[in-house]
């Protein structure tokens, strides 16, 4: 079991309740406080227990517009562009300028016509997408300029060839689907593409939550129209078991698994096995379908079920439900949902 170095609890007046996001640049934290609908920021890495944020983003009177969230889950910021996956919203905020006050607006919205509509889809969820929808969306992602969205609930991930600065913009393109206007099911490709991460050498992770499953491709850009490279946590792109079916979890299956990323050298892989509480950590070579773990977080081994005690009941040092991941040189970031902390492992 690694041992944090440090664990966060977020502060008095804003307390953590179920978050499901986090992103951490130029040593500001960002944390998607999901169940109060609402983002917080920090613009220094706190270093005690407890801490006011800087800036909180979303009213919670429960409207539909360029202030409010409705379950904000993914997040990515460079320091100056903010974008926040506005899940069951069905649709993504994106701020060109780095928020400095409480409850800002957002500049633009993808994924919906205008701020105050929240369809699936652009209408319901029986509608067909195309390039301008969204029905679930979970997880975004910005590299080389490009933003990418996991659509989760059309079972695809949308590329925007720059970050969007009109409202409704369509997506340039779509990987996991054939085209544009397709949700289909294919067992090749992720089921439920919950979150989306690209290396700097194009390598691509995509955790596929209902097939107990993260997706590796070794060089996205040139194969994503094929089924990925490899799996963790199955042994083929066909079986779906949770756990693979073991009553007790080990070093290779997964269970619930919401979030990955790779290291900043990109040496290393890290997932965020969530129905196991646990995060685990992967060298990155010589991969192969189900390969083993070498590293646990969260747990005192591999063998370890994750509804135990220690978790359920905040134990330091053990996870309950890490639902999302984040680093900077220094640490590795855990965000444990569970019991509502931010974990940070020194790497």
């Amino acid at each position: 079991m690694r041992i944090p170095d440090f664990i966060f609890y977020g502060s008095d007046g804003y307390p953590f309740v179920a978050p499901r996001g986090i992103w951490i640049v130029n040593n500001i934290l960002i944390v998607c406080n999901t169940a109060s609908n609402q983002v917080y920021i920090w613009h220094q890495i706190p270093t005690t227990p407890y801490q006011e944020p800087d800036v909180v983003l979303g009213k919670q009177s429960g409207e539909t517009d360029a202030y409010h969230f409705y379950y904000p889950s993914g997040v990515w910021s460079d320091g100056t562009c903010l974008v926040v996956a506005d899940a069951w919203n069905h649709r993504v905020l994106i701020w060109h300028t780095f928020p400095q006050k409480n409850f800002q607006a957002a500049d633009v919205v993808v994924g919906q016509k205008d701020f105050t509509t929240n369809f699936p889809n652009g209408d319901k969820v029986q509608t067909a997408p195309n390039a301008y929808h969204l029905y679930w969306c979970y997880g975004v992602f910005v590299h080389n300029h490009s933003l990418y969205i996991a659509d989760t609930g059309n079972r695809r991930i949308l590329q925007y060839f720059k970050i969007p600065e009109n409202n409704y913009t369509p997506a340039d393109n779509v990987f996991c689907q054939p085209n544009f206007c397709c949700r289909d099911f294919n067992p090749a490709f992720p089921t439920w593409p919950y979150s989306i991460k690209i290396s700097d050498k194009q390598e691509a992770l995509i955790t596929d939550t209902q097939y107990f499953r993260v997706h590796y491709w070794r060089s996205f850009f040139k194969t994503a129209s094929m089924p990925s490279d490899l799996v963790f946590g199955q042994i083929n792109h066909e079986d779906n078991l949770q756990n693979r079916g073991l009553l007790t979890p080990n070093a290779q299956v997964l269970n619930w698994v919401y979030d990955a990323l790779f290291s900043n050298n990109s040496n290393k892989i890290y997932i965020a096995d969530t129905g196991n509480s646990r995060v685990l950590g992967f060298e990155n070579d010589g991969l192969t379908n189900a390969l083993e773990a070498q590293e646990v977080f969260g747990q005192k081994d591999f063998n370890q079920n994750g509804e135990n005690k220690m978790s359920i009941m905040g134990e330091e040092n053990y996870l309950y439900w890490p639902f999302s991941l984040a680093q900077n040189e220094q640490y590795l970031v855990v965000c444990e949902t569970g019991n509502n902390r931010i974990y940070f492992y020194k790497k």
